[in-house]
This record gives C-alpha cells, structure tokens and sequence, in this order.
C-alpha cells in the first residue's frame, strides 16, 4: 500500500500490477476498498493482465481527511482522482469503475479532463438532477443526527434499510467513515449532483452503466438518463445476486475492448 498526501487529506492507495492496461477503481459513499469487497463491488476483484489502482476517497477507509463538507463533493473527489492518475499513470489513459459516489466521481473527473480515460464502467449511479434533492435532505437529516451524538441511531438505520434484490445475500457492514468526519462527508455528498447533462453529452468516452433494481438511493432513473444522454454508453441491469455476480465479467470485456 502506497499513501499519497493531497490538499487536506492523506490518501490510502494500493496498485495491482500485471503489466497491461491502466484501470482504477473507486468505491461507494461511507465505503472503502475493503467494504465493497464485501458487498461484492469489488469488480477488479478477479481482473488479470492489468495495472489495477484502488485507492479509499478522502476520510473513507484507510485514507485521512478533515471535517469540511467541501471537501468530500464529488466534484472535489474528482481533483483527487486525477492527481492520482497523475501521479501512478502519467501521460495515459485510464479505464475507470466505480459504483455510486466513485461513478459521479468519474463522471466529473471525464468532464474536467475527457482525454484522460479509455473507457468507463460506471457501476449503480446514484440519484441525480431531479431525485437528488429528496436524497441530499436524507443526507442533511443523518449528518444532523451523528453530529447530534446519534451516531448509534445512524448506523440502525441503516441496518434495518431494505436491500435492492440484486444485495439479497451480501452480509452486514458498516461505514467505512470515523464518527467524527462522518456529518462532513454527508453534507458533501448532500451538496453534490452529477454533472449537467450538456457537459456529460460531450463525453466521449465508451462507458458501461451497470444498475440495479428497486434502490431509491441508486434509481434506475439515472442509470437511464445516463444511457440517453452519454453518446457512446450501455445500459445493464441487475435483478439478483446472480445478475450481479456477472459484473466482473463486463469490466474485463470492458477493459480489454478497443477505445474509440
């Protein structure tokens, strides 16, 4: 593991390399590397022949960062995605994956710098434009609560949310974020949205969009909105677990076809 010190933050990083094509991969809103591995996310998880760099964003997992909204928007994630990709692959372009926070991520790093990446796998995108509101008051309303000392009333919350089918047989976990970063980095994400579809209509890149079923955090009203307005994108959706299990699969087809 590598840890690279950005604007605020000490960065968390880990680089699988077999030689081949640049790939990253980001994770979910209070997740980590290792907590997607366990909600089977972890689509790099069985990818060979490649030079594979998962990192945790900024106040998750085992990466630092401090207690300013500001820091955790999604636009802001972006500027630490591409000085990452500065920094292990300078000068090529990279195949990006992530679900959820890392696809926005994605998203606005291919607006800031589109010649950057290959391609994109862009994995259950999360509310946006029109949906983001309702969820950006969720996020107020718990980031009030754990600030407020109820972080044990934030975490049964989430233990009694109704799972997408697609999540039936993942096991429980928890916020891969510290107690006491945690209203920062719900407030960010409260302050983010994906960006405007006339700059994402600009985005060349060929991109994936895996979604799933019956998740109002991660709808399929996105992943479709996506798939209209991206020129060169594909739309997948789970059901089950066994939907889900062939997501590995479409990032390694994905990574190995040739780009645009």
């Amino acid at each position: 593991m590598s840890r690279h010190a950005v604007d605020g933050a000490d960065i968390a990083a880990e680089l699988s390399d077999e030689g081949g094509r640049a790939v990253v991969q980001l994770h979910g809103l209070t997740s980590s590397r290792a907590r997607d591995r366990v909600l089977h996310l972890d689509l790099g998880v069985g990818l060979s022949g490649t030079r594979l760099l998962r990192y945790d964003a900024r106040g998750h997992g085992e990466s630092t960062g401090r207690s300013a909204a500001i820091d955790y928007r999604w636009s802001r994630l972006a500027v630490d995605l591409l000085t990452l990709l500065g920094l292990h692959f300078p000068g090529e372009t990279v195949h990006g994956v992530g679900p959820s926070m890392g696809a926005a991520t994605l998203l606005h790093a291919a607006v800031a710098d589109p010649r950057r990446f290959s391609g994109l796998t862009l994995v259950v995108p999360p509310t946006a434009w029109q949906t983001r509101p309702a969820q950006a008051e969720v996020y107020l309303e718990a980031a009030d609560l754990v600030a407020g000392g109820g972080f044990a009333e934030y975490l049964a919350v989430g233990a009694s949310a109704v799972r997408p089918p697609a999540l039936a047989d993942a096991p429980e976990t928890t916020p891969q974020v510290p107690e006491r970063l945690l209203p920062a980095v719900l407030r960010g994400a409260a302050a983010s949205d994906l960006p405007a579809t006339e700059a994402l209509a600009g985005v060349e890149t060929r991109t994936t969009i895996l979604a799933w079923a019956d998740d109002p955090a991660h709808p399929l009203s996105t992943a479709e909105a996506l798939h209209a307005v991206l020129p060169h994108s594909e739309l997948i959706i789970a059901r089950t677990p066994a939907d889900l299990a062939e997501w590995p699969g479409v990032l390694a087809a994905d990574v190995a076809r040739p780009t645009l």
